[in-house]
């Protein structure tokens, strides 16, 4: 095995692996400790529920990654993805991207997830074309963005049209690191096979 060496193994690796479950119970930790000292933070049953599910199912995929392979640009490239993914998921659950979280409009940003799974799906995880799928998905979030911007979408609340350009852009860019990621993991892995 030649890639066990790099594949997180030893007492380092093993700590780095645990290091996001870790931040995940801190995150799920800190809605419950902020709730008897601020009435800003009411979260029910429901929400620490969600919240477990999205952090369990994050730090998994991350974990999954991780066990796959040791391409050290590869497991960065996912760990911005699966970040992007569920920061994205949190603010549309939360307070919604475009106007408030009810708004339906919101429901485009899972269009924009859908779009970089079944790119992945469809490349079967290999890093150059989790490369085409994460600008795929930088493309699909620009147009999301530009829609709401467009139809005017969300005009009525107090950081319209703002929020939603920074927002835009901010995950586009995102996206196009984990490209750039990717595709740093694919030259690494062609420089290998083609050094064997």
């Amino acid at each position: 095995m030649a890639g066990s060496a790099d594949n997180g193994s030893g007492r380092r690796g093993h700590l780095w692996r645990l290091a996001p479950w870790g931040i995940a119970a801190l995150i799920l930790l800190l809605p419950l400790v902020a709730m008897p000292f601020t009435d800003e933070v009411a979260w029910d049953r429901v929400d620490f529920a969600l919240m477990g599910v999205m952090l369990f199912g994050a730090c998994g995929a991350f974990e999954l990654a991780a066990r796959m392979t040791g391409n050290k640009a590869y497991r960065a490239a996912v760990g911005v993805a699966v970040a992007a993914a569920f920061i994205l998921v949190w603010i549309t659950l939360a307070v919604g991207i475009v106007g408030s979280e009810d708004n339906p409009a919101n429901l485009m940003y899972g269009g924009v997830l859908a779009v970089g799974l079944l790119g992945a799906l469809l490349v079967r995880f290999r890093p150059q074309g989790m490369a085409r799928a994460s600008i795929a998905t930088a493309l699909a979030q620009a147009l999301a963005g530009l829609t709401a911007l467009i139809t005017g979408w969300g005009s009525t609340g107090a950081n319209w049209p703002g929020a939603i350009m920074v927002l835009t852009a901010f995950f586009a860019a995102l996206w196009l690191l984990c490209a750039w990621l990717f595709r740093k993991a694919s030259r690494e892995e062609m420089s290998v096979g083609g050094a064997t």
